[in-house]
């Protein structure tokens, strides 16, 4: 997510049934930014496990339909359509979508789904910069 969020930062999350989650198609109609950009910041759950994973929502894609890359501010749609219904994510750093992308979940090598919203954990709503770097410092 670099560099709207920066290794050693704390992020604080809300759930999205308090503040809602506004992709980056919406936030670009509305006017509403976050961490630089438009549209909510998200933790969640690849494919519903594995380890989390925090990116900017960009749109809401139903089954079917044609998925959306962010480029250079604005969407253009790949020949890929989504599996299932659910968020398109992709980080600020990334020229495809995480939905474009294969990724090793618990070692296995898998596409990444359509993001449902049971895999959310929070949205992104401040951070804390630096402070992170306090826990990588101490041994598990």
């Amino acid at each position: 997510m670099q560099p709207n969020l920066m290794p050693g930062d704390v992020v604080i999350l809300m759930h999205p049934s308090r503040v809602g989650l506004v992709t980056w198609e919406e936030g670009k109609e509305k006017g509403y930014k976050s961490f630089g950009d438009y549209g909510d910041v998200i933790v969640y759950y690849p494919n519903g496990n594995g380890k989390p994973v925090i990116h900017r929502a960009i749109a809401y894609v139903e089954k079917g339909e044609k998925i959306p890359i962010l480029s250079k501010g604005e969407l253009v749609y790949s020949e890929n359509v989504a599996i299932i219904s659910g968020y398109i994510t992709q980080g600020d750093a990334n020229r495809i979508p995480d939905q474009l992308a294969l990724v090793k979940i618990s070692g296995k090598t898998e596409q990444l789904m359509p993001v449902q919203k049971d895999w959310i954990i929070g949205v992104a709503k401040f951070r804390i910069p630096l402070i992170g770097y306090f826990r990588l410092l101490i041994p598990i």
